[in-house]
């Protein structure tokens, strides 16, 4: 169960960060961070799916811990565009609170996956 909700939350989170990257670069012209929060971000949703096709357990960890490292690299872009003035605080809290649920679901499937061995 918890996989499809992470399935569906990685999706949603990659369409947000679409349009964020659109955004930023038409109205904004910014293009050097956009485009690192955007493969970082949309790169959850990727790994997510893999480690659904996983060949063994391990197998399916390490593409999950994958996802794990690209959320929490998205949360520092998404710091480093606040920080800079490119997007606001409302943008980036609704995006953190995004992100570090996503952070949360991976880390216990993770875990819970761990134990499991």
């Amino acid at each position: 169960m918890k996989q499809d909700v992470v399935k569906e939350k990685s999706f949603s989170f990659a369409v947000k960060v679409v349009n964020l990257y659109k955004f930023l670069a038409a109205e904004q012209k910014e293009y050097v961070i956009s485009r690192q929060l955007l493969r970082s971000g949309t790169s959850i949703g990727a790994n997510v799916r893999e480690a659904r096709n996983a060949e063994s357990k391990p197998d399916f960890i390490h593409k999950l811990a994958i996802a794990q490292k690209e959320c929490d690299e998205t949360l520092y872009w998404l710091d480093l565009l606040k920080e800079t003035n490119y997007i606001d605080i409302s943008t980036h809290n609704s995006f953190s609170s995004d992100a570090n649920e996503l952070l949360r679901i991976l880390k216990s499937i993770i875990l819970s996956t761990k134990k499991g061995l």
